[in-house]
């Protein structure tokens, strides 16, 4: 009985590294969407078109995908230290460099850099307290990092915002600077630890073959608004990201029985796992394409400036932020079912909604949607994710962890790029015939239309998803099956619930 509390009991210094990394986590998530206000001001003094400026955007989330994969070896290999000083330290450099940058290129760049040290940091915080936190307590701080990680990307459309209204759009890196430096350092000072278990092998083919795989497919999607730049046109990319796409996923298959894959693929075998994967997947393309159209759309056509857009949007991503953890205790009563169907049909009615937007449409019409919309996501994200790795073995948890976020990346990254084509396109076919405004709100709609019919089929999805737990017994053993391996764990202090 004496020593029953202290198992429960976070220790100071564990307390002070998941504090650190919560830190760290919020920096680089509130510069993940800092940029989406500034779009519009770079267009203007870049002088780039809507389908260039987007790839600062796509390129951050394209670069975490291929990144992400690839965290699960790095964190076997070095230690909680220096995997920390990789991230922040790539995260601090590539702020440096969009802070200095002279062009558009240059800026490019550093958003790659910022976004590898963003997909290492990711997945050291979901380790670390994982491994940190006594199970007993593991909810309560796994609630708190959830409404960090999704207050976050509310945070920065109205810090860029209030920054851009009286200053450059340096002053948003300048701003994020100190702060990831003063990090890193005090990390350097706290943080150690070793690596443990197995030591997989990195395939280098799998993450060479990633690539082209991801990266084609989204390049070839956001030329599909193309107006003829000489560049190779959709179609090039689209075949080689799919000619890559097929290469990677044999490669994976074949790894499974002769070596390490990169991401191992049986959590596809496990029906509630593709279902939520697919959800998801939708869901993070409407979110990333209503933070990419939205701005444009206020900006551009109803005149508001950086400061009230980014005001504008605060209040829907602190709903979707702060009732994280309330959505997370009314999974634990009902299931999943009646949450995503709730929030893919408000999705679904909200997008469609927005297509309907006019230039004279009431900003507080615009708020309401917004709002119902991130309520929407709230209903949807935390539910999905939970019934989707539920029914997974323990030995696939990181592997099903990984594809899913290294999926979520890609959707974002296609739902944007294919949204402000289908814009792009909608309205220079328009401007033969319609005023300008006319046209780029034909644009804006059309674009809307498209996440919609997305959305209805997310409500489909939804329907057909539940909460299965993992066939394992109260020891963490697998139930007996086709694929069932007798394993040597630790007895379980919980089990899945639902």
């Amino acid at each position: 009985m004496p020593s029953a509390p202290p198992k429960h009991e976070i220790s100071r210094e564990n307390r002070v590294v998941v504090t650190v990394l919560v830190i760290a986590a919020f920096v680089v998530i509130l510069n993940e969407t800092i940029m989406n206000v500034a779009l519009p001001r770079l267009m203007a003094e870049l002088s780039v078109d809507a389908s260039t400026v987007q790839w600062l955007a796509t390129a951050f989330m394209l670069t975490m995908s291929v990144v992400i994969p690839t965290t699960g070896f790095v964190l076997q290999r070095l230690t909680t230290r220096t995997v920390y000083l990789l991230a922040m330290g790539l995260f601090s450099a590539g702020t440096l460099l969009a802070a200095l940058a002279p062009g558009f290129g240059v800026l490019l760049l550093a958003r790659v850099v910022q976004a590898s040290g963003t997909a290492i940091m990711m997945p050291l915080l979901m380790t670390s307290v994982l491994t940190l936190i006594p199970v007993a307590r593991r909810g309560q701080v796994m609630g708190t990092v959830s409404i960090v990680i999704s207050v976050a990307p509310a945070v920065g459309p109205t810090l860029s915002g209030l920054i851009l209204q009286f200053f450059s759009w340096r002053f948003m890196f300048l701003t994020v600077l100190p702060i990831a430096v003063a990090a890193l350092v005090f990390g350097a000072s706290k943080l150690r630890g070793a690596p443990e278990g197995e030591k997989p092998r990195l395939d280098l083919l799998s993450v060479v073959l990633s690539v082209p795989a991801f990266g084609g497919v989204v390049y070839g999607l956001s030329q599909l608004g193309g107006e003829g730049s000489g560049g190779p046109g959709p179609v090039l990319p689209l075949v080689v990201g799919a000619v890559a796409l097929a290469a990677f996923v044999l490669r994976q298959l074949a790894l499974q029985k002769s070596g390490s894959p990169l991401l191992d693929l049986r959590a596809f075998a496990h029906p509630m796992y593709t279902i939520a994967t697919a959800l998801l997947m939708v869901g993070m393309m409407a979110l990333f394409g209503m933070v990419i159209l939205l701005p444009l759309y206020l900006q551009q056509l109803r005149g508001l400036d950086t400061l009230s857009t980014g005001l504008l949007l605060l209040p829907g991503g602190l709903v979707m932020g702060l009732l994280a953890p309330t959505v997370g205790k009314w999974f634990d009563r009902v299931g999943p079912l009646p949450l995503t169907l709730t929030g893919t049909s408000l999705i679904t009615a909200v997008l469609f909604a927005f297509s309907f937007l006019a230039p004279d449409t009431s900003v507080w019409l615009v708020l309401g949607l917004h709002v119902v919309m991130s309520l929407g996501l709230a209903l949807l994200f935390t539910p999905t994710f939970t019934s989707g790795l539920n029914p997974l073995p323990r030995r696939l948890y990181s592997h099903g962890s990984a594809i899913l976020s290294t999926l979520q990346q890609v959707a974002g990254a296609a739902g944007t790029a294919l949204l402000v084509a289908v814009m792009a396109s909608t309205a220079h076919s328009a401007a033969s015939t319609l005023p300008s405004a006319d046209a780029a709100m034909a644009g804006f709609r059309a674009a809307f239309l498209v996440a919609g019919a997305a959305g209805a089929a997310a409500v489909v999805l939804a329907a057909f998803l539940r909460n299965r737990p993992s066939l394992e017994d109260d020891h963490g053993s697998p139930a007996a099956g086709p694929d069932a391996e007798v394993t040597t764990e630790t007895p379980a202090e919980t089990t899945p619930r639902g």
